[in-house]
């Protein structure tokens, strides 16, 4: 069998090849790094290849359900023993890490083997993959443009067919962003479904969530049911789902009530092109039995755009102060190497008052109450996943556009995704349209906390149409004849 004919298969189809002898895992790995040497120099998505490791590791890869399966972990929270987490930063290019995040030991136990780390924006802070320590990760399918945020270079590799599936995070979008951005299925689990442990309780405000970026929905399902749980100690946990999420892929979830929402729940606005594939998406589910409105949840938006925006910048100031008290050294030196637009974060945050603070975690869980009712009507909320195309590379760049204006670009870029984030529901992006520039669009579902197995059933329904739009396979992208 012809490596390209394996490596373009979904996860769960490449185990059922190594399951059914078709192949080795050893031969698995070797031709996903084989494919990563061809692509990656033209992309840079991964930025700590770890193939010598791989080949060793995967000799003893574990009997899950992705036994011999290649893997990227994204370079940031998901630590894996012996190698460094950087999160793309010269301040922690010596952050190499004597321990698995709990996590990573999962993704082991499932027979995933790890060929490398994915590239990342510094410090996560931002919808786009343009370190400066790294360089810029590009999107495959038009190399001007960016893949996303902060897991760019995941999706960037899965979009490429170097891996099927590949670990990102998500604090405001960053897992949805990128998956709209590269044609993929990108899912945002509820706050608590997966542990952030041993190192980390919340990520400031319960905001981040782990899983993955993918190709096809039933691969976020396996290896949702492959990771999920907490940890003693965790802050947060969620409701048992009522089915294992694999299952939920093959059963049907009844008809719907979905509300259609194309207006931005951070006030700003919405690209025509993004409210077109929504609305298409609306008339499909109205096609396979599901009942729409058009119906928003009752939100002020510029009240919510400026609880966003006042909280943001914490996620870069509260991780400079924690260095610099563990490391004592004054906070301005090390904010002094960081790039322009994370300064530009910590000059935000450094200004804000603990009970500035805590005013907008209460917004938030205001709000949380506020999509709790509103999903008492509604099963699903079917929005745009973002509220602009794919913008191209530099867009967010404070040292060409200046602090403020990027930042607003920033904001602009969650207008969608963050609402998930500060009240922890969950929220995934679907490809179900092509700009007429030729890029992927992404569509998001959003249902109540606890409930993922309702998206997994919607989404499978739809990437069954001809309305899903896969990425081709890296042969098919011009730039990698």
């Amino acid at each position: 069998m012809r490596a390209d004919d394996i490596l373009d298969r979904d996860a769960l189809d490449q185990a059922a090849l190594v399951r059914n002898g078709e192949v080795t895992p050893l031969e698995l790995v070797t031709a996903a790094i084989e494919r990563c040497e061809k692509i990656n120099p033209h992309i840079n998505a991964v930025t700590q290849p770890l193939y010598e490791l791989a080949r060793e590791e995967v000799l003893m890869a574990k009997d899950g359900p992705f036994r011999g399966v290649p893997f990227l972990v994204k370079d940031f929270y998901c630590h894996m023993a012996g190698t460094v987490t950087s999160g793309s930063s010269s301040l922690l290019l010596e952050n190499r890490v004597d321990h698995d995040s709990e996590l990573m030991r999962r993704y082991r136990a499932a027979g995933l083997v790890t060929i490398g780390k994915s590239n990342v924006p510094e410090m996560v802070s931002v919808g786009t993959t343009e370190p400066r320590l790294f360089g810029a990760t590009k999107n495959p399918w038009n190399l001007a443009h960016t893949p996303g945020g902060s897991s760019g270079g995941a999706a960037a590799a899965v979009a490429a067919g170097i891996v099927p599936v590949a670990h990102a995070n998500d604090g405001a979008g960053s897992t949805r962003i990128p998956a709209a951005c590269c044609g993929l299925f990108g899912l945002k689990p509820s706050r608590g479904r997966i542990t952030l442990g041993p190192d980390v309780g919340e990520s400031i405000g319960g905001i981040t969530a782990e899983h993955v970026v993918s190709r096809s929905v039933r691969d976020s399902a396996a290896m949702l049911d492959a990771t999920q749980g907490s940890m003693p100690g965790d802050p947060y946990v969620a409701p048992p789902s009522p089915m294992g999420y694999l299952d939920a892929t093959r059963s049907s979830p009844g008809r719907l009530r979905i509300a259609l929402s194309l207006e931005a729940m951070l006030s700003c606005q919405v690209d025509p092109e993004c409210q077109a594939a929504a609305q298409a998406t609306a008339q499909l589910c109205e096609s396979l039995g599901h009942h729409v409105d058009l119906a928003s949840p009752p939100i002020d938006i510029e009240l919510f755009r400026a609880a966003v925006e006042g909280f943001w910048p914490m996620t870069i100031t509260r991780v400079m102060v924690a260095m610099a008290q563990s490391r004592q050294v004054d906070v301005d030196t090390l904010v002094s190497q960081l790039e322009p637009f994370n300064q530009h974060l910590f000059s935000l945050g450094i200004r804000r008052s603990a009970v500035e603070y805590l005013q907008g975690l209460v917004f938030f869980q205001a709000a949380t109450r506020t999509l709790g009712r509103f999903f008492e009507t509604y099963d699903v909320l079917l929005t745009p996943t973002l509220s602009f195309g794919v913008p191209r590379l530099g867009y967010f760049d404070a040292q060409i556009h200046g602090g403020t204006e990027a930042y607003r670009r920033v904001i602009d870029s969650f207008a969608f995704t963050v609402p998930a984030n500060v009240t922890g529901i969950p929220a995934a992006s679907m490809p179900m349209a092509v700009s007429k520039s030729g890029l992927p669009i992404g569509v998001q579902i959003s249902t109540r906390f606890g409930c993922e197995h309702t998206l997994f059933q919607l989404a499978t329904q739809l990437e069954a149409t001809s309305a899903w739009k896969k990425p081709p396979p890296s042969a098919k992208f011009p730039w990698s004849n």
